[in-house]
């Protein structure tokens, strides 16, 4: 048992860890934000989900894609349609809240929601996303 929650309780440590570390020696810690990737069927979804994930400050910034093509297989068929995409910038810490999120309100039965870790990038830029997003 104490395996197990020892196992549960990495991601919650380890997310401390580096929190403490970047607060020490004043670096930025590479996985400490993500960028997030939602796809929306059109541009009225995707504002409206880019509002949504702003009002409940799950994000700092989201960008609005413009409208592109898409091939994909979808119960086992090829697919080809358009879509809108979403880049999320955020705390790598909300990723799992911004899924749950997504899921929850988005209208594709299995919504693409997939994040990168940003590995480094302007200092200013990624305090900003820090400031922005809450912690909890």
């Amino acid at each position: 048992q104490v395996m197990t929650l020892a196992v549960l309780m990495y991601p919650v440590l380890r997310s401390l860890a580096l929190q403490l570390h970047a607060a020490v020696t004043g670096s930025y810690v590479s996985g400490t934000h993500s960028i997030a990737f939602i796809n929306c069927l059109n541009e009225q979804i995707a504002k409206d989900i880019a509002r949504g994930i702003m009002d409940k400050k799950l994000a700092a910034y989201v960008n609005i894609l413009p409208r592109s093509s898409a091939l994909y297989f979808w119960k086992g068929e090829l697919e080809e349609s358009t879509e809108i995409l979403l880049l999320v910038k955020t705390r790598t810490s909300k990723i799992g809240e911004l899924s749950n999120y997504i899921r929850s309100i988005h209208p594709f039965e299995i919504p693409e929601v997939i994040s990168l870790p940003i590995d480094q990038g302007n200092p200013l830029y990624l305090n900003w996303i820090e400031e922005n997003v809450p912690r909890n």
